[in-house]
């Protein structure tokens, strides 16, 4: 699939970071595309960056601008073409008690603090780390019409993952999921995936983006589970066919 997007190139704005460390590969260094803060975050410019490889983090859309490194893929998945493997039927069945609700991108204690011990229990090396309510609130909540926080509670209503989505008008946006460590027996970040496929497929939606997938990256290995799946390559979608990693775990 092709993408023109003159109307991005015309009327947008966007801006460079200095080189800074690389979150993902070791060595390296990253520099980010920002589009310009001040410009307004619309549907509309969302949904034509989306298509163009940038992603969302608070009320900023940036994309991966390296000199010398195109390591980072945008990847998605065409919702109705997804065939869930045998394994993720185990996993849809072993969470058929969970309830879940979309809601609003607010500020909620119960999410928060399931979203501190996530961090600070899961990912203690990352960029995340420690975790802080100003930080929750500056990444995952947003007054905006297409964010949302989608909840998942056992039948005892204790709450076992978030999801934070974006739907945009050609898909989902997958932003962060966090969920709690003591039920990694669930593979909820594995369960969640499966059922924004499910959910936008329901709505119509042809796609589910799973952000940036880095094939040097351990922690992003989990991605290529989802077949079939797409990636962006000089404006172009192709296809992308990775044998699964065994040594794959939900994160």
């Amino acid at each position: 699939m092709s993408i023109e997007t003159p109307f991005i190139e015309s009327q947008l704005r966007f801006y460079m970071t200095v080189p800074h460390a690389c979150s993902y590969l070791d060595g390296r260094e990253a520099t980010t595309l920002f589009l310009d803060p001040e410009h307004p975050l619309t549907t509309q410019v969302y949904d034509l960056l989306s298509l163009v490889g940038f992603r969302r983090s608070g009320r900023h859309l940036y994309r991966p601008n390296c000199k010398g490194c195109d390591a980072c893929i945008s990847v998605r998945v065409p919702a109705d073409q997804f065939k869930p493997k045998r394994k993720h039927r185990k996993i849809l069945n072993r969470n058929q008690d969970l309830s879940v609700r979309v809601l609003p991108a607010r500020f909620c204690q119960d999410h928060y603090d399931l979203y501190e011990r996530y961090v600070n229990e899961r990912h203690s090396d990352g960029d995340m780390y420690p975790a802080s309510e100003d930080q929750y609130r500056s990444f995952l909540n947003l007054d905006k019409p297409f964010s949302h926080l989608v909840e998942f509670r056992d039948n005892g209503n204790k709450l076992i993952a978030v999801s934070a989505m974006d739907l945009l008008n050609h898909g989902l946006s997958a932003i962060y999921t966090f969920f709690n460590p003591d039920e990694e027996k669930r593979s909820p970040g594995v369960f969640v995936v499966l059922w924004l496929i499910r959910f936008a497929e329901s709505r119509g939606l042809p796609y589910v983006y799973l952000g940036y997938w880095i094939e040097a990256c351990r922690k992003m290995r989990y991605k290529t589970e989802f077949q079939p799946l797409e990636q962006l390559r000089d404006n172009h979608w192709y296809p992308l066919q990775i044998q699964d990693n065994p040594e794959s775990k939900d994160i």
